[in-house]
């Protein structure tokens, strides 16, 4: 591997290493804070039968692991491939600062990877999930409820 940047040569080892193990699709990532990797993941749909274990989101739970800390504020996330909107929501609930990423979401697109359909449904363009809402007012209990919690987080 010879990527530009090394942190990038991370991510593609990471990739590699769960294509050769099959664990999942070519997807690595690598987090990085302050110049140092501090969480490290790559796709393990197959490993563990779990959709939502992306290269990103598992990285990013090995970098909170590993922190000890639900905030990678100032963290930069490495990944060999655009984050699809799953990985890129965990990226802002993580509030990593930036994400890299190598091959874009029409190349993933290009080797059967179905990233477009979402783009697609976040635009409006197709109508794949209905998303209804349902008993808002019992749900509006339980949120006064915690709103009344003085020890909670907000994250």
């Amino acid at each position: 591997m010879s990527a530009e940047n090394s942190f990038m040569n991370e991510a593609l080892k990471e990739a590699y290493e769960g294509i050769k193990a099959h664990h999942g699709g070519p997807f690595g990532c690598v987090i990085v804070k302050n110049g140092k990797i501090i969480g490290r993941g790559h796709n393990r749909v197959l490993l563990n039968n779990d959709p939502t274990c992306h290269g990103e989101v598992e990285a990013i739970r090995d970098a909170c692991r590993n922190e000890g800390t639900y905030d990678l504020n100032g963290a930069v996330l490495y990944t060999t491939a655009e984050p699809c909107p799953m990985c890129l929501g965990a990226s802002l609930w993580a509030n990593i600062k930036e994400v890299r990423y190598g091959c874009n979401r029409k190349d993933t697109d290009s080797i059967g990877f179905r990233d477009d359909r979402f783009y697609e449904y976040l635009d409006g363009k197709k109508d794949i999930l209905p998303v209804i809402e349902e008993d808002r007012e019992e749900c509006l209990k339980l949120f006064m409820d915690y709103s009344k919690d003085s020890e909670k987080t907000i994250y």
